[in-house]
């Protein structure tokens, strides 16, 4: 068993980081019903239930005999072994219910440990101290007040629904340069709002963007939306540098192009809003859900200072491409840079799944980088404590006792 110096071996490195304090940047988690409230919602959670899918089961699976559904389930279950959400649901199952699944009657077993410990007093928290996970991140106000918790969430509002809406507005309003006036002073307003709330930032994504922010235009009649959404980004990111926000621009899904989200890998994606990150000094944090789009994302934070990357998001949620994004971060970036993080869980058995495997995974790639003698124990152990937790604790800094918006 190989060991570096006195940092010990490959497997107490790994343990190490398993320790070390977590900061999940973006969660679905809602304040009051934290915890899966059965074991359905948990095997249906979004990504495994697309593998389980792709290994025969069933998409109106919920509408089956629960016998049915259970050998169903057990057959898609053995179908996706390889896979990477496969692989945290077993994890899920086993680290904290104790059971291997394996058969119909520990399938059963899982419905009904799943069943006595739904709600119970403290079991979130206890999830999460697992894993050290010390703060969550969510988008909206009445998620915010996390029951049963240390801390609550930190807020961050997503706007790209009003986004939409403003751009809605001005084009199709008889006087769209008025109009874009007006929905200007709401953006100044909201964002104000935000900055005397004491928030960190607001999020939104983007869909495909014809228009680059380096060309600025006056929004009048003729305009097209891409160009109205560019603007609206130029308010966007004035109000933010105004108000001491971070914005957060979660890049890379389409829903345009058929009636499922799916990854679409543009090559000018973040080139076109190079001229928001140098014109305007407030945060920006890159979210990427497109594979190639994460070399251009370190591109973006090696040239401007105010530019940081974070978690994988959506279709960026593989192995693969976490160890292609963490080589490129470690080799041009410091670690204080970037955030690796996203859980993207809809209750804390799912975030404690995704988290562990993001830790295993940067321990496991830090520790090769530390064995083949590219960095040393100390820059190992630093950059996986940034990348899991002090880079974001730094970025959101925020003033605690006004973090949730109310209203």
């Amino acid at each position: 068993m190989s060991s570096i110096g006195n940092g010990g071996t490959k497997a107490q490195f790994i343990n190490r980081v398993l320790e070390l304090p977590v900061f999940d940047t973006h969660t679905h988690l809602v304040g009051d019903r934290l915890g899966a409230r059965d074991f359905w919602e948990i095997a249906h959670y979004f990504w495994l239930f697309r593998e389980l899918q792709a290994g025969g089961y069933p998409a109106d699976a919920d509408k089956l005999p629960e016998e049915e559904r259970i050998a169903a389930f057990l057959d898609a279950y053995k179908e996706t072994r390889s896979t990477l959400m496969n692989w945290a649901f077993t994890s899920i199952m086993r680290e904290l219910y104790g059971i291997e699944i394996k058969d119909a009657a520990s399938i059963r077993e899982a419905i009904a440990a799943v069943k006595r410990s739904s709600g119970g007093e403290g079991l979130a928290q206890q999830t999460a101290d697992r894993l050290n996970v010390r703060r969550f991140v969510v988008n909206h106000p009445e998620h915010a007040a996390f029951d049963g918790m240390r801390e609550h969430a930190v807020l961050i509002p997503r706007i790209d629904g009003a986004l939409g809406q403003w751009g809605d507005r001005v084009a199709r309003s008889d006087d769209p340069s008025s109009e874009f006036l007006v929905v200007q002073s709401e953006i100044s307003h909201l964002l104000g709002a935000y900055g005397d709330a004491g928030l960190p930032g607001v999020m939104t994504t983007l869909p495909a963007y014809g228009a680059s922010a380096h060309i600025r235009r006056t929004i009048g009649h003729g305009s097209s939306r891409d160009e109205i959404m560019m603007e609206l980004l130029h308010a966007v990111c004035a109000a933010a540098e105004h108000n001491g926000l971070l914005v957060q621009l979660f890049l890379g899904v389409e829903r345009s192009w058929c009636g499922t989200a799916v990854p679409v890998n543009d090559t000018e994606r973040i080139l076109k809003l190079t001229a928001l990150f140098e014109k305007y000094s407030c945060p920006f944090e890159l979210v990427l859900a497109s594979e190639l789009n994460n070399l251009d994302a370190v591109q973006a934070a090696w040239n401007f200072p105010n530019v940081h990357i974070g978690g994988m998001w959506w279709f960026n949620f593989r192995a693969s491409t976490y160890r292609d994004s963490m080589q490129y971060r470690l080799e041009a970036l410091p670690a204080s840079k970037s955030s690796l993080i996203v859980s993207d869980a809809r209750c804390m058995e799912w975030s404690f799944g995704k988290i562990l495997l993001v830790k295993k995974l940067a321990a496991e790639f830090l520790w090769e980088r530390l064995e083949s003698g590219w960095i040393d124990y100390d820059t190992a152990l630093h950059t996986a404590e940034q990348w899991l937790y002090g880079s974001a604790a730094k970025r959101y800094a925020l003033n605690e006792k006004r973090q949730i918006l109310k209203g």
